[in-house]
């Protein structure tokens, strides 16, 4: 189980950066264009990168959730979660890709 635990860490970490990427850049664009598009896209980012923030707290630094999510919780979870970051974090790889570009 703990291959499970330590790629949703990962993917949650990854995401976190490319948010942080992403809303360097959607921020700078808001400032430049004033758009209410980038603005959009930087309340989404900031709500996605609070979400992110706080999955990645409760499975890292929480005492109680910490260790409840690393020993109690069944694998079956523990693959639907990794599942789940993982692909969040390909499609914000993407998204950044195209942000990027």
């Amino acid at each position: 189980m703990s291959v499970w635990v330590d790629a949703a860490r990962l993917s949650l970490g990854a995401s976190v950066v490319f948010l942080v990427v992403m809303l360097g850049v959607w921020g700078r664009n808001y400032l430049l264009f004033r758009s209410k598009h980038a603005l959009g896209l930087v309340v989404f980012g900031t709500f996605l990168l609070a979400q992110s923030l706080f999955a990645l707290y409760y499975y890292l630094v929480d005492p109680t959730l910490s260790v409840w999510f690393a020993t109690a919780v069944p694998a079956a979870a523990w693959r639907v979660l990794m599942g789940i970051h993982v692909l969040q974090a390909v499609a914000l790889a993407v998204l950044l890709w195209i942000t990027w570009d």
